[in-house]
């Protein structure tokens, strides 16, 4: 698709829908490439990426969910990671690592379940996973972001020289805090810590007779701090230490920056790929809370938009607990032009705006709320003219502006263009703004554009039924309540209802009636006329609609019959064929008994053999000879009978193991009843009833009548209380 005009974007509230698709994002990657989202221009681009919506949007239905995904940016550390002897942060650092092991995941993930998402696979193997990154990053930082003690040895032996002053700093300051505590020198509060040190908290009476190096007092002055003399030259050696332990840990992450520099590009794109899976995953869950599916998308210019829904609207509805009214809509090459008439607030404005908005969405890569069977097709511009366009800016009447819109319309119009306008031909004088619409309407319809305008003018209506390809529609609206039916209906104008909707709003009848007489009878009876025949189409539609229903019963039903008259033949074919083959059989059995019964009289071996392989002989006239290659084709078809029997059974017992395994989880969410003597039980995959007798140690023994048994408690199941 070409640029989109700002002015189409805003008419049909895209950035809304983007923000909505933002906040699902939980990356932020992911939220500026949401917003940033636009229709595709390469037709390949745009069906991989509803491919790939799709699959995600088929996770949330089957058991191989898809991992989760969120991770923190890493462009600013790509920003700097080629500068010369940079020092990144360690919180950079671990965001590489983070990364790499996600993109790792799922390009195993994927591998594994590539049937299930062959766009993602595809996607997520673009880049060959370097696990050489992601080990330097965790060979010195730990999973809880903090510099590794065997980063390096000369890290580790500085790490060991300060945890023994530590101990050793400890060990001279508890000597004097037990000293000066003896001496009555401390506050209740004993110690401190300051600048990281631990410090005596002395009486300032006794700051004098406490050697040490004063750090600090309390506010009231009543408290000194002191860090006693034994520790100060222990905590200056401490000090070194940990400088030098910064050094060493600066020189390694120098060297890890050094070391990860050749990989800034393979970084850069585990980081695109991964914030397309972000978004992707977005757009599935967007789907998702309204029902979306992707439909058809077809290259014959027909647009099919069955019980189709806005989906800004279909959400709010859905928050409040209202009900959305579905539109369906067809354009094609023989009716690419659709004027649709009927009263104000009957739901022409939005049914624009729903075309529109998922005709973005879907070149954007979203899945739209529609019916599956939809189909659609790809338009190379969409042009809008839809609400109030005054422009105080520019200081330009609403008329003005719509003719600048209008001029813009005819520069760019083609057949591969889809226009909306709403209320075309309005902000003039009736008359002579509805001719140039109908010429503007004319010059649209020559240049084979394909559109949807919502107007009044009697005109446009006319125009519409003159022009081969064009066709009306109107908002079906409710004569006797004066209520908007909210359903579009194709193939015929509609009444504006302008003196029902007035006299409604409380009107005066006298005063309706006034203005009727102002306005030319013809006009008059021809809008009555229209809202008569508006009412009369939609009984028929609705019988119509009613005959179709019955109609695809019934053809259902003779394709049922047919299918069963069909396996009955069969069936009796089947049983004829074994018939025949058993009677055959029984002929031939007696035969053989008869050559049986000879020989057993007469104890002759040569007229027995001569018998048989006379028998022999006359079954193998009866057969016809078959070459190597038939019997080899019967063989493989009797193989496949056996094989896809073997599969039957192999499913259905699998079937039978989940359902059972579905029954054990279900009975393992039920409380166990408490079983008791007397009580009457059965086993879990049993059908005897038997009674306790006695119950010992978790066992019971059963007496089923004849016999007793000793069962394990978990392996009963109640039937029975006692007593009942």
């Amino acid at each position: 698709m070409k640029q989109l005009p700002k002015k189409t974007i805003e008419d049909l509230e895209f950035p809304t829908v983007l923000a909505q698709l933002a906040e699902l994002c939980h990356t932020q990657p992911g939220k500026e490439r949401a917003l940033e989202l636009s229709p595709f221009k390469e037709h390949g681009e745009l069906m991989d990426s509803l491919g790939r919506t799709q699959e995600y949007r088929s996770s949330y239905e089957n058991e191989n969910r898809i991992p989760n995904h969120g991770f923190e940016s890493i462009q600013e550390a790509l920003k700097l990671l080629p500068v010369e002897n940079i020092l990144l942060p360690v919180e950079a650092f671990r965001k590489v690592g983070s990364l790499c092991r996600l993109f790792q995941t799922h390009q195993k993930f994927f591998r594994k379940f590539h049937e299930y998402y062959p766009l993602l696979h595809q996607w997520m193997e673009q880049e060959v996973f370097i696990p050489e990154i992601p080990e330097q990053i965790e060979a010195v930082i730990d999973r809880f972001g903090e510099i590794r003690n065997d980063a390096s040895a000369e890290l580790a032996q500085i790490r060991r020289g300060i945890n023994q002053l530590r101990g050793k700093i400890n060990q001279s300051f508890n000597a004097a805090l037990s000293r000066y505590q003896q001496a009555d020198f401390l506050d209740d509060i004993r110690e401190s810590v300051i600048e990281n040190r631990r410090v005596l908290a002395v009486k300032a009476m006794h700051k004098r007779k406490v050697r040490g190096s004063v750090l600090g007092q309390s506010k009231t002055g009543s408290i000194v701090y002191i860090e006693p003399e034994v520790s100060l030259a222990q905590s200056r050696e401490l000090q070194m230490l940990e400088l030098e332990e910064q050094e060493e840990i600066r020189r390694i992450l120098k060297g890890l920056a050094v070391a990860i520099r050749p990989y800034k590009e393979t970084l850069a794109l585990y980081e695109k790929l991964m914030t397309e899976v972000d978004l992707t995953a977005a757009k599935a869950g967007y789907a998702k809370s309204m029902d979306a599916c992707l439909p058809d998308i077809n290259t014959e210019k027909r647009m099919y938009l069955r019980e189709a829904y806005h989906p800004l609207l279909l959400l709010n509805n859905n928050a409040r607990g209202e009900k959305t009214w579905p539109q369906t809509i067809e354009l094609h090459p023989e009716n690419r032009i659709i004027v649709i008439s009927g009263p104000n607030a009957g739901g022409k404005s939005i049914t624009l705006k729903t075309i529109g908005l998922l005709q973005l969405m879907l070149q954007s890569g979203l899945l739209v709320p529609v019916h599956e069977r939809s189909s659609c097709c790809l338009f190379d511009l969409v042009l809008t003219d839809i609400g109030d366009n005054q422009s105080i800016e520019n200081h330009l009447s609403t008329y003005s502006y719509r003719l600048k819109n209008m001029n813009r319309f005819l520069r760019k119009c083609n057949a591969e263009t889809l226009f909306l306008i709403d209320e075309f031909g309005t902000g003039s004088d009736p008359e002579l703004g509805g001719a140039l619409a109908e010429t503007f309407l004319e010059t649209f319809y020559e240049r084979e554009a394909f559109g949807v305008i919502t107007t009044h003018y009697a005109n446009l209506k006319v125009l519409a039924n003159e022009l081969p390809y064009a066709t009306n529609a109107n908002m079906l609206f409710n004569r006797e309540t004066l209520e908007p039916a909210f359903i579009l209906e194709m193939g015929q104008p509609g009444s504006s209802f302008t003196f029902e909707v007035a006299h409604k709003n409380g009107i005066p009848y006298s005063l309706v009636n006034r203005a009727k007489k102002k306005v030319a009878r013809g006009k008059v009876r021809f809008d009555a006329t229209i809202a008569k025949l508006q009412k009369e189409r939609s009984k028929m539609a609705q019988t119509g609609s009613r005959l179709q229903e019955e109609e695809i019963k019934a053809r259902e039903e003779a394709q049922r019959l047919e299918e069963l008259n069909s396996k009955i033949k069969d069936k009796l074919s089947n049983y004829q064929e074994l018939y025949d083959y058993n009677q055959r059989m029984i002929h031939l059995g007696s035969k053989v008994d008869k050559a049986a019964e000879s020989y057993f009289v007469h104890k002759k071996k040569r007229p027995l053999i001569s018998e048989l392989l006379r028998i022999v002989e006359t079954e193998n006239s009866k057969r016809i000879k078959k070459s190597a290659a038939q019997r080899k084709e019967e063989q493989q078809k009797k193989n496949e009978v056996v094989r896809e029997a073997q599969e039957k059974v192999k499913d259905i017992r699998q079937q039978k193991k989940k359902q059972a395994a579905k029954k054990a989880n279900k009975e393992k969410e039920k409380p166990r009843p408490v079983l008791k003597v007397g009580d009457r039980v059965r086993l879990w995959d049993g059908k005897a009833v038997g009674s306790i007798d006695s119950i010992e140690k978790n066992k019971a023994i059963v007496n089923y009548g004849l016999f007793t048994t000793n069962v394990g408690l978990d392996q009963l199941e109640l039937v029975e209380k006692k007593g009942k």
